[in-house]
């Protein structure tokens, strides 16, 4: 079976969510140059997309979420240069993630190792099947875990983020939801309907509301704090250029009289 990248979009009351999955189920779903450069087409693509409220990620089948970078691809770059060109092809990956304007769902169904854990680290919230085993295996192959592995401290903190990346030893998805690397575990039949439950309380929010926090949140990560609550008023200024937070309060003030008057 060929490696690819499927897309499903979903018309709901409230706007469309996307699923988007790795199928490359012969090699626990890993990133070949190939699969890489379809995923990083596919979240252009839904970028572009208006209606768009939320994406959910995930991995072909019930044994990996992503297993990593293709070894065999890797294990054949030739110097330097092809190193460097392979590792962007990931970072591009990531970026995409980051890039798109509305909020990506992590469902880590499985096994989630290197590249993987990079990916799932882009996302905007992460769940996973309570069977999932993580992990950033890098220096037991001679190499650095880098790119998005970088924001694994401000999500699990310094100490944790060193000895897994030194170690590359792996870890259970109930350590990962007690270092807050995911916010929900769940039995493997049950994540599904997990993940559907947080795409509805995504969906109750003001759609350009969320986009706006999505992007204000990425500016934060790079800010000092002052820079951070400037960032913050600018956002709430542009907020008003539409009728969205206009629309959201009366509809609001209009069901809180109606609640007091029942």
């Amino acid at each position: 079976m060929t490696a690819h990248v499927t897309v499903r979009t979903e018309d709901r009351a409230r706007g469309r969510v996307a699923f988007v999955a790795i199928d490359n189920q012969k090699k626990l779903n890993s990133l070949s140059s190939e699969v890489m450069a379809e995923f990083a087409e596919a979240f252009h693509g839904l970028a572009a997309d208006a209606a768009l409220r939320a994406v959910v990620l995930t991995g072909a089948g019930d044994k990996a979420f992503i297993g990593g970078a293709n070894i065999d691809e890797m294990a054949a770059l030739a110097g330097p240069s092809e190193g460097r060109a392979f590792i962007l092809k990931v970072h591009a990956c990531c970026q995409a993630i980051r890039d798109l304007p509305v909020p990506v769902v992590a469902a880590i169904n499985g096994w989630c190792l290197g590249a993987g854990l990079e990916i799932a680290a882009a996302c905007d919230m992460r769940l996973a099947a309570d069977t999932a085993v993580m992990g950033m295996p890098e220096v037991k192959l001679g190499l650095p875990s880098v790119v998005e592995a970088a924001l694994l401290p401000s999500l699990i903190g310094w100490g944790r983020t060193r000895r897994i990346l030194m170690t590359g030893e792996t870890f259970s998805a109930a350590e990962a939801l007690a270092w807050g690397l995911v916010e929900e575990v769940h039995p493997p039949g049950e994540l599904s309907a997990a993940v559907d439950a947080l795409l509805e309380k995504l969906l109750e929010a003001e759609p350009r509301a969320v986009r706006l926090q999505k992007a204000l949140i990425q500016v934060w990560e790079e800010l000092p704090v002052s820079g951070a609550i400037a960032a913050g008023v600018d956002a709430f200024e542009d907020c008003w250029t539409t009728d969205e937070p206009r629309n959201a309060t009366a509809r609001f003030l209009a069901e809180r009289a109606a609640a007091k008057a029942r």
